[in-house]
């Protein structure tokens, strides 16, 4: 059983580390987006990695619980607790320096407190590129993104988190530091750490700095949207592209009509490229070497699939301008999500070719269950569907709250049955430990339970997070 954070412990903790570590405004720490838990905690921001190590070592030495908080964007209650005893929360805000830029060797090392998008800019000022993007980039810290094997857009050609890492830096749960901040693409010299802390969110240890894998910024860069028939469709045109196009292709998006109906009903408000909305939409990005145009490619792509069937509109974006009009409504689809309130939301991967049944078969489930307006969107091209589910017009998501946990296991046990993940790019955090339980498999939530034990055994790393406490 874990202790709470006493005023002893925190009259401790003032002595040990500068008075600009420590928080008199908590209130943005006991929050999370979707504003469905609360959490609690004695804050800390320390600014280095000693200063976490000594945090550490001083929480493991009072068998204190440690919850590790980054740009607090994480969906799955993975960076906050109201249960159990108080523990300490440590943000990684003030750990925000890029340390090191190799642009030949196309690494960089930073922080974890370090913001995406600061990252991203400080590629761009070497002429390359850091690919990891997603809506929350603008707060979203390194640290986080690791320890979720955050996705994105750009995981069809990039990867996610974990392709573009090649070294990091950790405080084990004692306060020891690991110093795995290696830059080798190369390293066989025994199990992979590297692997096994991301994805871990905090459970295993704290990440305080990273070295990133960068790319050669693409010469020509285009994006277009092409309205298809149906999801097998637009899977159909995303084997076409391709073939076509091959790894030029950034990111292939798929979104319902529901998502631009939820733009106009309430904002953000956007210019939309159909006069009338499609049923089903695709936005495909490609990113091109020197003496190739992509606008070229998607015009080729677009004859190709509308010839074939697969494509009935389109829209291909003639400037940076024109293409970020078009990526503004894919990444405000989730704030127009928010604005409406869902009833469950669902971040799930299944297999692609079994894409176009699952989104047929969750609808009819779903109508068993009662009447809900369905948003489905996301990643088609690494197989990751959010697929989110509102209330009928005029009704607030409050008057479904007695058909919340229907709705969640209607969506689960369809993804499970059909060999998908109930988890694709937000982790498990709290709020999946149970579906962890009930969809994992005995012999992995075995092994996960016997790494946690051998490196936590005192479980005071993100204790409740993953993993039940």
């Amino acid at each position: 059983m874990l202790n709470p954070v006493t005023p002893e412990f925190e009259a401790q903790l003032r002595a040990a580390l500068p008075a600009a570590a420590f928080k008199d405004d908590t209130a943005l720490y006991m929050s999370e987006p979707r504003g469905r838990w609360t959490g609690q905690g004695f804050v800390v921001a320390p600014s280095n990695t000693e200063e976490v190590a000594t945090l550490v070592k001083a929480c493991a030495e009072a068998n204190i619980g440690i919850i590790p908080y980054g740009g607090g964007t994480g969906l799955v209650g993975g960076q906050l607790t109201d249960e159990g005893p108080k523990p300490v929360v440590i943000s990684l805000e003030r750990m925000n320096k890029i340390r090191a830029v190799y642009p030949t060797e196309n690494v960089l090392v930073c922080d974890a407190g370090v913001i995406l998008a600061d990252v991203q800019n400080a590629a761009e000022d070497v002429d390359r590129l850091f690919p990891l993007s997603l809506a929350s980039e603008g707060s979203a810290r390194i640290g986080g993104l690791l320890s979720t094997n955050a996705g994105g857009v750009n995981v069809l050609r990039y990867g996610n988190a974990r392709a573009l890492c090649l070294g990091l830096e950790v405080v084990r749960p004692d306060g020891t530091i690991w110093h795995g901040l290696t830059r080798l693409r190369k390293d066989n010299t025994g199990y992979d750490l590297r692997d096994l802390m991301i994805g871990a969110e905090g459970t295993l240890g704290i990440i305080t700095a990273a070295a990133l894998k960068l790319a050669p910024r693409p010469v020509g860069i285009g994006a277009a949207m092409m309205a298809v028939p149906s999801p097998q469709a637009a899977l159909d045109l995303l084997a076409l592209a391709g073939a076509r196009i091959g790894d030029g292709i950034s990111a292939f998006e798929i979104m319902h009509r529901q998502g631009m109906d939820f733009l106009t009903e309430v904002g953000p408000e956007l210019r939309q490229p159909f006069n009338e909305v499609p049923e089903w939409c695709v936005l495909v990005d490609v990113g091109l070497p020197a003496g190739l145009s992509p606008e070229d490619a998607l015009e080729g792509l677009f004859e190709a699939g509308f010839e074939k069937g697969l494509v009935t509109d389109g829209v291909i974006a003639q400037s940076r301008a024109q293409r970020q009009e078009l990526w503004d409504i894919r990444e405000n689809i989730p704030e127009a999500n928010r604005r409406i309130g869902s009833v469950s939301s669902h971040d799930i991967a299944l297999p692609l070719s079994i894409i176009p049944d699952f989104i047929e078969q969750g609808g009819k489930a779903l109508a068993e269950v009662g009447d809900f307006r369905i948003n489905c969107f996301g990643h088609l091209g690494d197989g990751n569907l959010h697929y989110n589910v509102f209330p009928a017009l005029g009704r607030s998501r409050d008057e479904y709250d007695a058909l919340r946990g229907a709705v969640k296991q209607t969506v689960h046990d369809l993804v499970s049955e059909m060999e998908g993940s109930v988890s694709a790019e937000h982790g498990i955090g709290r709020l999946k430990v149970s579906d962890l339980e009930k969809y994992g498999d005995p012999a992995k939530l075995a092994m996960l339970r016997a790494i946690k034990d051998a490196l936590d055994p005192q479980g005071i790393m993100n204790p409740g997070a993953v993993l039940r406490s």
